[in-house]
């Protein structure tokens, strides 16, 4: 079910506000670009300002946008497992597909600390899966606590942000070809599917969903010659929009389309005019303007 271009949705606002008309658009203009799923309420999704009932409500909206023609993993990490367990229970209430959560960042557990954390996540009966980001969260998940939490039905697959790509066979050798495994990293997503991944939770795809989804489609094909030109258009792009925080680039990137809002909450802050500039001639290499 989770494979291919996944994008890790922005949430849009306006005034200071969660823009829900143009989350619901968002929603469908993915499913027209032919986007594999969605990722609503991620760290792209800037989970860490919306409080705790507007990210309820964007996973509500996203999933009842969605209506079922493609999946929702929602974001549900936390640093306190009783607040995980609970964001969780909330995204299979709203009726999402899966669960992202992310291992607990700053207060820096151990592997068996992990393991709790992760497990208490999978006994709500929602399917997870583990995001592992080290240069976030300052914690790595070892293949061998990965392939413990495998043996859970609930814990399905990993968004792998080490952009280690012998990672994707360590994984694969310890819990097996069905254990999904994600890219995180959109510079390296080919490298990562060659490795014997199954797709990406992606920032650039807000901006380029169709090219990122078809990207992926001729990867999981296995034709990698077509695959290195798609990405000769993309590469400017990924470089650009994390110039800055990738997130901030994404949505500056959709408001030149006309797709929302440049707006973020503090303390992230607009673009510089260069990294602008740079994201703009990238865009147009990428052909997505003129």
């Amino acid at each position: 079910m989770f494979k291919g271009s996944l994008p890790a949705l922005v949430t849009p606002f306006a005034d200071g506000k969660v823009d829900v008309d143009a989350l619901k658009k968002l929603v469908n203009w993915h499913v027209d670009q032919g986007s594999h799923g969605l990722v609503p309420v991620g760290t792209t999704g800037e989970s860490p300002t919306l409080t705790h009932a507007e990210h309820d409500m964007v996973v509500e909206t996203v999933v009842a946008e969605a209506a079922g023609r493609f999946p929702v993993i929602a974001g549900a990490g936390s640093n306190n497992t009783a607040e995980t367990v609970r964001l969780v229970k909330a995204a299979k209430a709203a009726g999402a597909d899966a669960a992202l959560v992310v291992t607990p960042y700053y207060n820096k557990p151990t592997q068996a600390g992990l393991i709790a954390h992760f497990t208490a996540a999978a006994e709500c009966g929602l399917p997870i899966i583990i995001y592992n980001i080290p240069p976030r969260s300052v914690v790595d998940m070892t293949p061998d606590t990965m392939a413990e939490l495998a043996k859970h039905e609930m814990i399905v697959g990993v968004k792998d942000a080490t952009a280690d790509l012998s990672r994707v066979p360590a994984t694969r050798m310890r819990c097996g070809p069905d254990f999904i495994q994600l890219s995180g990293e959109d510079a390296t997503a080919l490298g990562y599917n060659a490795h014997g991944g199954q797709g990406c939770i992606s920032v650039t795809a807000n901006i380029a969903p169709k090219l990122i989804a078809q990207f992926q489609e001729t990867t999981l094909a296995g034709d990698y010659a077509t695959a290195l030109t798609q990405l000769d258009l993309l590469m400017p792009l990924h470089e650009a929009v994390f110039t800055e925080p990738g997130l901030v680039g994404a949505k500056y990137g959709m408001s030149l389309l006309g797709l929302c809002r440049e707006e973020v909450r503090s303390p992230l802050v607009g673009l510089t005019d260069g990294t602008k500039e740079k994201i703009r001639k990238a865009m147009v290499h990428a052909g997505l303007l003129d």
